[in-house]
């Protein structure tokens, strides 16, 4: 367990905002994840449920990140308008908070696209959810 948790902001479709949602509030009982962190500064203290939850979720997902990158549905993403996307902010061990926003930057660089685009795709290939809503 870390001593402490940094907060990454994603920019992810509603679906996959729920995702998120409820893979925190099944981990943790968290209820509103968009809300969670919303007045929370940094650094989270250890012992936060909601902090211990999303920290699984980036671990998760820097673990799968080159099979994400490959499942991830990035030309269905980038149709999105930019209003569909809400900002989303877990918590993440530092090191893991830093790896994340990393690699997200240079899969955008790769990709040629924004952001948005690749958190979207990534995360909703990582909770098995379509990124664009019905």
């Amino acid at each position: 367990m870390t001593e402490r948790f940094s907060l990454v902001g994603v920019y992810v479709s509603r679906p996959v905002a729920d995702a998120l949602s409820a893979a925190a509030y099944e981990s943790a009982g968290v209820v509103d994840l968009e809300d969670y962190f919303a007045e929370t500064t940094e650094p989270v203290p250890a012992g936060d449920p909601g902090a211990e939850a999303t920290d699984e979720i980036v671990a998760d997902v820097l673990a799968a990140f080159p099979r994400l990158y490959d499942a991830a549905a990035f030309d269905a993403v980038a149709g999105l308008e930019p209003d569909a996307f809400e900002l989303v902010r877990l918590a993440a061990a530092p090191d893991r908070a830093a790896g994340l926003r990393e690699r997200f930057r240079a899969a955008a660089t790769v990709r040629g696209t924004d952001l948005r685009t690749v958190q979207t795709a990534m995360l909703a290939a990582a909770l098995e959810v379509d990124p664009v809503p019905s």
